[in-house]
């Protein structure tokens, strides 16, 4: 089991409709301060990316964001995190932030929340990280993504474990809590050979 010090928190860098989006993250935002932890996101100052930021900073927390070149125009760099790194590349951006976290939360988001996440959970399905994925789940924006994964198993794609290395919470702090709880599964073979 690895000790959590740092999360990485993909989420969306539009607030999305209504104040719930906000709100959570917020709330996932101050629970990281209040546990001692460290965060790592995108590097924006918009939508839920600078709600989650500007929280864990007035908590008192580290943070840390990573943002593409392309992207500082667009997402708005966040001038007043801890650290601001800013990177060549998509690529490396996802990299960075596996490198620098000990696990992630998932809170709602678009394409590119949805593809941080699925990516990560390959990576940890394909041995590359041993690390916890949560998707803080409300109001069950992610119910569509757990169905998928259901089928994906039901239908022979993936091993229970693979589809159980994305776990649900439905509050920061049980997200967090199941961070800090995580061990991966051990599986030796992700793959079945079959004849056509």
């Amino acid at each position: 089991m690895t000790e959590v010090k740092r999360v990485c928190v993909f989420c969306g860098a539009q607030p999305g409709h209504g104040p719930d989006h906000a709100r959570l993250a917020a709330a996932l935002g101050t629970a990281i301060a209040k546990r001692g932890l460290g965060l790592v996101y995108g590097g924006g100052k918009v939508g839920l990316m600078g709600v989650v930021a500007d929280a864990a900073l007035r908590g008192g927390a580290e943070v840390i964001g990573v943002i593409p070149e392309a992207l500082m125009d667009r997402e708005l760099g966040h001038g007043g995190v801890t650290d601001l790194r800013v990177v060549p590349s998509m690529h490396v951006r996802k990299a960075l932030m596996n490198d620098l976290s000990d696990g992630f939360v998932v809170l709602p988001g678009g394409i590119g929340t949805l593809e941080e996440a699925v990516e990560i959970q390959s990576w940890s399905q394909l041995g590359i990280h041993g690390k916890g994925l949560v998707f803080l789940d409300t109001h069950d924006y992610w119910a569509p993504y757990f169905a998928l994964l259901e089928r994906m198993e039901g239908e022979g794609f993936i091993r229970p474990q693979h589809a159980g290395l994305a776990l649900r919470a439905h509050q920061p702090d049980q997200a967090l809590d199941l961070l800090a709880g995580w061990e991966p599964p051990q599986v030796t073979r992700w793959m079945t050979q079959t004849q056509v």
